[in-house]
């Protein structure tokens, strides 16, 4: 898949508008919409801030791992899940309680602007 594919793909996976996403990045639609169509690639830097906006790994946003991070979540750290204390499971819980909110409000936004 080209870098192009796996941008639009990326996009569209987070419910997002190419104005939403050019805003973001301070480029213009037009150039966002050019990256997609693989007529033009962004340099390093915009490469680097589209990975960190759709929270994936540039080597996978370039087709070299089909991994879209390096980083997976392993609840075996700290003991695995049934060595948390209290605390940690309900901090745990909160943070993601936060997320899930956070990603609600991003989609939110993005469909107003859809419209």
């Amino acid at each position: 898949m080209s870098l192009g594919k796996r941008l639009k793909q990326e996009r569209e996976r987070k419910g997002w508008s190419q104005l939403y996403v050019a805003e973001k990045l301070g480029i213009t639609n037009t150039v966002l919409s050019n990256y997609e169509r693989d007529y033009r690639d962004p340099d390093t830097s915009t490469l680097s801030k589209l990975a960190d906006l759709y929270e994936c790994d540039t080597d996978y946003l370039l087709g070299r791992t089909m991994v879209r991070t390096k980083q997976e979540f392993n609840l075996t750290f700290l003991g695995g899940p049934e060595h948390y204390t209290e605390d940690e499971i309900a901090e745990a819980e909160a943070a993601v309680r936060r997320y899930r909110e956070m990603k609600k409000r991003a989609s939110e936004e993005a469909n107003k602007q859809n419209k």
